[in-house]
């Protein structure tokens, strides 16, 4: 063996060494990143559930969320406690006394919800102007004693509120004209509500409303696809990405 090759040789073994000392340290040049930890919360009604446009439960928008966090490179547990059918006083009453939820806003790190559509869709029912007002009042007051509550519960936990999409789209023009105040003002309510609690309020009926046949499949459902719950919880990502950032 020539001094050339014995030097070289030498060479490539103090490499070796080096990388081995190296990747054995704590935080070392080979360590892998360590992943950050979110723990999601998702609160709210069918469509947090993940409630399908032909009556099944599916992925929502939480789940697909989730694995947006993941892509991220966090990781945390999911905690889905959306229910079919819920109001806004019916989550109140979940975040006030229901040991699983609270438990579950005291340990997140993000929380995702909706509420309120069920208590206006409910008034509609009574075709009385002044029950449908009471049903925007009744959002306003929960919603704001909900994300109050929540705050108690987790200072440091944030919050994003999703606003709706037009359930209704195959109706004629004349009944979209009386609705759409209607949705408008259930929206307002519920960004207001948002914002005075310093909380974020995420807007889907312009998103929604550029794919219908796509996103809200069924004339007879009010429920988004799979497609639907997919760009919700890129809608949510988005804003939640920016206050990582």
């Amino acid at each position: 063996m020539g001094e050339d090759t014995i030097i070289l040789t030498k060479k490539i073994a103090s490499i070796l060494l080096a990388g081995t000392l190296l990747a054995g340290l704590p935080g070392g040049a080979f360590a892998k990143p360590e992943k950050k930890v979110a723990d999601l919360a998702v609160l709210g009604d069918s469509l947090a559930a993940g409630w399908t446009p032909y009556g099944k439960k599916g992925p929502g928008y939480g789940e697909f969320l989730k694995a947006r966090f993941e892509q991220s490179q966090y990781k945390g547990d999911l905690n889905n406690h959306g229910f079919p059918g819920y109001d806004s006083s019916q989550l109140l009453n979940d975040v006030l006394t229901n040991t699983d939820v609270i438990q579950s806003i005291e340990d997140a790190e993000v929380i995702v919800m909706d509420i309120g559509a069920n208590d206006l869709l409910r008034a509609l029912s009574s075709k009385n102007p002044g029950v449908i007002q009471g049903a925007l009042f009744g959002v306003n007051e929960n919603l704001n004693r909900i994300l109050k509550t929540i705050d108690e519960l987790n200072p440091d936990v944030d919050v994003y509120v999703m606003g709706y999409y037009n359930p209704f789209p195959y109706l004629q023009e004349e009944q979209q004209a009386s609705l759409m105040p209607l949705l408008e003002n259930l929206n307002q309510t519920i960004e207001k509500a948002s914002e005075d609690n310093g909380d974020t309020y995420v807007p889907t009926e312009k998103i929604i409303a550029k794919h219908y046949e796509e996103y809200l499949p069924n004339p007879a459902d009010i429920h988004l696809s799979e497609e639907g719950y997919k760009i919700v919880a890129k809608e949510f990502w988005k804003a939640i990405d920016d206050n990582l950032k």
